[in-house]
């Protein structure tokens, strides 16, 4: 089966006002000539305008989170339905620090990729081990129990994508090693495999966690790393088009 395209998708976080929308003009204009898919995930404040600001540019536009409701008396969160019709086309799901800093389980995770499903949004489904779990030797069983309890049967035949997201390497400046990278992206495809069958093989697995320029072409030329979720390193321009022509 033909590998999937490649996916550097940009994590924003809880950053960016109306001014740093120059910073994906500049990504837009930066784009010729790459073979990956790109993404910019904004704070919901900004979807609105950088859909209108990258309109008709390859650059897509995704979420951060999404509420598993459609609707309701929910002050705060924003449902999938708002987020597609704000501009965008993905949502990132399950970041570890929604898991560890609003408490989500892996039964959230796969209620709120059923809502994104629902909204007509590609999923990107975070898994990640903490460094406590890393060392004491669990990494591959914990990662493989968060895709499966993740990753919801309705997938199927829809496009997603699996970011792997060590924990101790996010915003730490830390990277596992690249086997220890591969060891764990073979993991995640096996159980894709599983639980997918043949379409298992064409879901791209991105790496997350500390990724930047210089140690980009590495990682993204490793085995089973089908792309990355960037967080600084997407917010400037510049790095991050280092990024993406890394592929």
């Amino acid at each position: 089966m033909t590998a999937p395209q490649p996916l550097i998708a940009g994590n924003w976080k809880m950053n960016g006002l109306a001014a740093s929308l120059d910073e994906a003009k500049a990504v837009a204009a930066g784009l010729e000539g790459t073979t990956a898919r790109v993404a910019i995930c904004p704070s919901a404040t900004l979807i609105a305008q950088m859909a209108w600001a990258l309109k008709g540019t390859p650059v897509l536009i995704g979420g951060q989170d999404c509420h598993a409701e459609a609707s309701g008396a929910y002050t705060g969160d924003v449902a999938a339905e708002q987020l597609a019709d704000a501009g965008a086309s993905l949502v990132v799901l399950g970041h570890s620090e929604r898991r560890a800093g609003h408490g989500e389980t892996d039964a959230l995770v796969a209620a709120k990729t059923r809502a994104a499903l629902r909204a007509g949004l590609e999923p990107i489904v975070c898994v990640g081990e903490t460094l406590e779990q890393r060392k004491a030797g669990e990494a591959l069983a914990v990662v493989t129990a968060q895709v499966r309890g993740s990753l919801p049967p309705e997938l199927a035949d829809n496009a997603f994508s699996v970011a792997y997201e060590p924990v101790w390497a996010i915003g730490t400046g830390l990277t596992p090693t690249t086997p220890e990278i591969e060891e764990v992206h073979r993991t995640i495809r096996a159980t894709l495999i599983e639980l997918f069958g043949a379409a298992g093989e064409a879901v791209a697995i991105l790496y997350g966690g500390s990724v930047k320029p210089s140690n980009a072409a590495e990682i993204l030329h490793a085995d089973e790393v089908g792309g990355a979720l960037v967080g600084g390193a997407s917010l400037k321009a510049a790095d991050f088009l280092g990024i993406i022509r890394a592929v």
